[in-house]
């Protein structure tokens, strides 16, 4: 969910029943043109969290 906050990612897993344990910060890089050569910029930072389930959730 692009228009989403790291917030609201972590209570939707809550609600869901899991628990992050791992957070990974992935670079999304977009290519651009700069003086006739092509270069990769950062663009965006894409957050991924790995998550269990809670105990008694099911």
């Amino acid at each position: 969910m692009t228009d989403e906050t790291i917030d609201q990612c972590l209570e939707r897993i809550q609600q869901a029943g899991y628990s992050p344990v791992r957070r990974i910060e992935k670079p999304i890089f977009k290519e651009v043109i700069e003086d006739g050569e092509k270069k990769l910029i950062p663009d965006q930072q894409r957050v991924i969290f790995e998550a269990i389930l809670n105990k008694g959730e099911h």
